[in-house]
């Protein structure tokens, strides 16, 4: 999967739903795209199609049309594409402090014990700490 060197455009919620069906699955044609959306909500396959469309238009895949079925992919990697929304999210709602985005994450949503695991030993690795 190709990398980046600028910032894309941020995903609208539709667009970040195709993603993570691209980024699970691979590389899809718009039907497998279409099929994957559509267990969780029912979506238009013209829906998808012209989404997707969009997609490519602004760089958040690249279309395959080296086939008869055309192939999309993400044009970046999710964890690019997370590190990016959390940024923006932390500059905009919490004046860059990553303590009150964790706080408030923490407050809204309950973490598993692998997650608070997790979050432990980042805490640890970035004060120095041995894991």
């Amino acid at each position: 999967m190709p990398r980046t060197k600028k910032p894309l455009p941020r995903p609208t919620r539709a667009e970040l739903a195709i993603l993570r069906v691209l980024w699970d699955r691979g590389p899809s044609s718009v039907r497998e795209v279409h099929e994957a959306i559509n267990v969780g909500r029912e979506t238009g396959y013209t829906t998808v199609l012209k989404t997707l469309q969009i997609m490519t238009a602004k760089g958040l895949v690249i279309r395959d049309d080296t086939q008869r079925t055309h192939v999309f992919q993400p044009a970046a990697q999710r964890s690019d594409t997370q590190r990016q929304l959390v940024t923006e999210l932390l500059d905009r709602a919490f004046g860059g402090s990553a303590g009150q985005l964790i706080l408030h994450a923490l407050e809204t949503r309950r973490a598993s014990h692998e997650e608070m695991a997790e979050i432990r030993r980042m805490l640890d690795r970035a004060e120095g700490k041995k894991p």
